[in-house]
């Protein structure tokens, strides 16, 4: 005997679909009019013969009231506004990357300001930065070297970042979490709209190159080369010694 499966307990998937029409079976339902005007308590018989009538479906839209609430729209085109903005709303998602940048207490000032320009980078950009101070040795003993270089470092970046997560000792190493001052979204903005008006601007230079160029050409072939009169000379022989 075959062992009886969950799906077949209980008759299948559940439909996240709303009942439409014909497949909406209460005696009365509470119908809402295309433009979310109430009409009121009717037969379900009568909600029908209204869709029909105005060419649009009746959809159950809450179907745990009571007596359900059933409104008059185009579902069709219902649907497909729903999902251009669920698409819309998965290409504005944003997931939160969390970059890292890792420095030494004793860090010189030369690799400092390329790391802090890496970490303004990020920020920009929208993302999050865990800075990490990594001690070493004998520097374990001198915390207070990782925390002002974590205290400068965010006072460096303040304008693009804030401190999300204090400095704090984790094992031989100390973090602090940057938080962008922008939104991803806002970020990704202003990045594309960098783009454009770098190439707008490499568009523009070309044209005007091409521009140059064809004003050069018909200058060219505009010239007239005066012809050189003739002398008497020009009628001797080379070869005669005068």
């Amino acid at each position: 005997m075959e062992p009886i499966s969950s799906h077949q307990v209980f008759g299948g998937h559940i439909s996240t679909e709303p009942r439409i029409n014909e497949r909406i079976k209460v005696p009365e339902v509470r119908l809402v009019g295309p433009a979310g005007e109430q009409v009121g308590i009717v037969r379900i018989e009568d909600a029908l013969r209204l869709a029909r009538e105005a060419d649009l479906d009746l959809v159950e839209v809450a179907p745990m009231a009571r007596p359900p609430v059933a409104k008059l729209m185009d579902y069709g085109k219902f649907k497909y506004e729903a999902a251009q903005k669920a698409r819309e709303s998965r290409r504005n998602q944003t997931n939160t990357v969390i970059k890292e940048m890792k420095l030494r207490p004793k860090i010189d000032s030369h690799d400092y300001e390329t790391k802090k320009g890496h970490v303004v980078r990020f920020l920009k950009a929208g993302d999050k930065v865990k800075i990490t101070i990594m001690f070493r040795g004998r520097e374990q003993s001198r915390p207070e070297l990782g925390f002002n270089l974590l205290k400068r470092l965010a006072d460096d970046v303040a304008e693009d970042g804030t401190i999300e997560s204090a400095p704090k000792q984790d094992g031989r190493n100390m973090l602090m979490v940057l938080a962008p001052t922008r939104k991803k979204t806002e970020a990704r903005v202003e990045v594309e709209a960098a783009k454009a008006a770098r190439a707008a601007d490499r568009a523009a230079a070309a044209e005007e190159e091409r521009r140059q160029e064809a004003e050069l050409r018909a200058a060219a072939a505009t010239t007239v080369h005066p012809k050189k009169k003739r002398g008497p000379a020009d009628n001797m022989d080379p070869d005669v010694d005068l």
